[in-house]
């Protein structure tokens, strides 16, 4: 019901009225009409009532806090919270058991601290035992007990060496101290870029919030120093960035999203030219069309071989169109599994890809309105988990692209075709009002049932897009603390940095290690590029420095 029904203009004594006349079964020709204009008002009031209800649920969520997951296991702890039904029995048998342990990190998850070997004073191995004089002492089994001490220190350190120098009386000759070699090199060396980087990209710590806490311990380090380390540091390593983002257009399954940016230049940019029409080529004919003003950073992840590669890039362009030009640099001829929501602005209109949409996405549709349709959004979810549970089973057991699609023929197609036979059910018998926000659920997963059921047709084809929103995180995380970037050039350091330091997150590499490296051996990465990827650069370093300690 689209449109309000025509309202019923009644007094409350025509109303009493009315009612005794039901109930005394006497009604008159009349009454019919207005019955029927009540029960359709009634009927409009409970559709405005499920959709503007969970409007200001989640307006008061974001203001007062409620159940942040969407896991299914925390939608239906919602549900025995409002008295509404739990869904299967099944679940009660599948509490989650509580680990065992403590819960503190034992001295072997400090892999990046610097280790200190304590020996025996006056005893070696295979020295005879000096309790039973008997026997010879060997290295124990359970190996050497161990202490872990915790310090805290300024991220960015520094050391002043104080040279004496000596002045002849007589003849005035100055003698200066021979300079260290610890001391030889630029003022700011391989480390201090790094670890800004990983700080202000890596972590949303924008500048000024690092000068401060510099501050604190004495080591002074101007905002505009920083910027100076970092903007050097990335013209330095840009050739591997390069290699980055030709090895992730050769992709075999790419996903890709966007969200907002600021970008001062680009804002002021918006204001001298405010909203003018641009022409605009359309084959035959060019149309006129409102200039883009709005910004946006761009995540694609890239899957390619046993990698993944992640790209951001910040601008004007949307998703899609980032895509595009990063798929330029494609030279394999087979197209690429594209991974995307179902917005129109996420698919590269210039390139050929199988489009898969994000199933996490359909199933969010009905986690929010699950109070106002309990029974109808579980069968929904629940079937949904049963899909992931037997993606997670392939993925457990490692299972090839090709096996996987089998797999899944065997055991979710099924789900998902009486899941699609479900849906068309609710329209047909009348069941859901297509207009509520139920029915605007369904009609998602409909118009998109192909591309969200790539899966079952594609080898490879991933389920949601959750990889790419996650990598999203690390854009969205600097935009809430630094708030904006202030050119074009800063945007694009700030995307070379986050491409490299989420694709070393990814692949479970020490981005502080890997930025160092490639400061360090700048002039070899630039000749050879695709040996420094976070991958494989540590077979190009030397055995001297693999074995040097090496900071967390």
């Amino acid at each position: 019901m689209k449109h309000a029904p025509n309202m019923v203009d009644i007094s409350t004594e025509e109303l009493n009225d009315l009612i005794e006349r039901l109930k005394a079964q006497q009604l008159e020709e009349a009454d019919y009409e207005v019955a029927a204009r009540l029960v359709g008002t009634l009927m409009y009031l409970k559709q405005v009532h499920d959709n503007k209800s969970m409007s200001i649920k989640r307006l008061l969520n974001l203001l007062f806090g409620s159940i942040s997951s969407e896991k299914t296991d925390k939608l239906l702890e919602q549900l025995e919270g409002s008295g509404k039904p739990r869904g299967r029995e099944k679940d009660k048998d599948k509490q989650k058991k509580k680990a065992k342990g403590h819960g503190r990190n034992g001295a072997d998850a400090y892999k990046g601290a610097e280790r200190v070997r304590v020996g025996l004073k006056d005893l070696n191995p295979g020295c005879r035992c000096p309790s039973c004089a008997k026997g010879k002492v060997y290295p124990s089994s359970d190996g050497p007990e161990t202490l872990v001490r915790v310090r805290g220190e300024a991220p960015i350190q520094a050391k002043v060496w104080e040279m004496e120098r000596l002045r002849c009386n007589l003849c005035g000759e100055v003698f200066t101290a021979e300079t260290p070699a610890e001391a030889v090199g630029e003022k700011y060396d391989a480390t201090a870029g790094a670890m800004i980087a990983v700080l202000k990209y890596g972590s949303g710590i924008p500048f000024y919030r690092l000068r401060q806490l510099q501050d604190n311990f004495g080591i002074p380090l101007p905002q505009s120093t920083q910027w100076e380390i970092v903007a050097e540091v990335a013209e330095h390593i840009h050739p591997v960035f390069n290699e980055l983002r030709r090895q992730a257009a050769e992709g075999e399954i790419v996903h890709n999203d966007d969200t907002t940016v600021k970008i001062l230049e680009l804002i002021k940019e918006n204001a001298r030219s405010g909203t003018q029409e641009e022409l605009v080529d359309k084959g035959d004919k060019k149309a006129k069309t409102k200039k883009r003003t709005g910004m946006f950073t761009t995540a694609i992840v890239s899957v390619a071989r046993e990698h993944k590669i992640a790209i951001f890039h910040s601008g004007r362009n949307h998703a899609g169109e980032s895509l595009a030009e990063l798929l330029k640099q494609r030279t394999s001829k087979q197209p690429p599994l594209q991974m995307c929501d179902a917005l129109s602005r996420n698919t590269p209109n210039e390139f050929k890809t199988i489009l898969a949409n994000c199933l996490a996405h359909g199933r969010r549709y009905f986690a929010k309105v699950i109070e106002a349709f309990p029974d109808e959004c579980l069968f929904v979810i629940e079937t949904l988990r049963d899909v992931y549970e037997h993606d997670a089973a392939a993925r457990k057991q490692k299972m090839s692209p090709e096996r996987r699609l089998d797999y899944h023929k065997q055991h979710s197609a099924p789900l998902m075709t009486s899941l699609e036979e479900w849906f068309e059910l609710q329209f047909s018998d009348k069941l859901v009002e297509p207009n509520s926000s139920l029915g605007q659920a369904i009609k998602y997963m409909q118009k998109h049932w192909t591309e969200l059921t790539l899966f079952l047709r594609e080898p490879g084809a991933p389920l949601d897009n959750n990889i790419c929103e996650r990598s999203l995180k690390t854009a969205i995380l600097h935009r809430k603390n630094a708030l904006f970037y202030k050119t074009l050039n800063g945007a694009a350091v700030g995307d070379l940095f986050m491409s490299l330091i989420y694709t070393c997150r990814i692949s479970n590499v020490n981005a502080y290690d890997y930025l160092t490296e490639l400061q360090r051996n700048a002039d070899q990465a630039a000749l050879d590029p695709g040996n420094w990827m976070p991958w494989n650069y540590t077979y190009q370093l030397t055995p001297k420095v693999l074995d040097e300690p090496q900071k967390a």
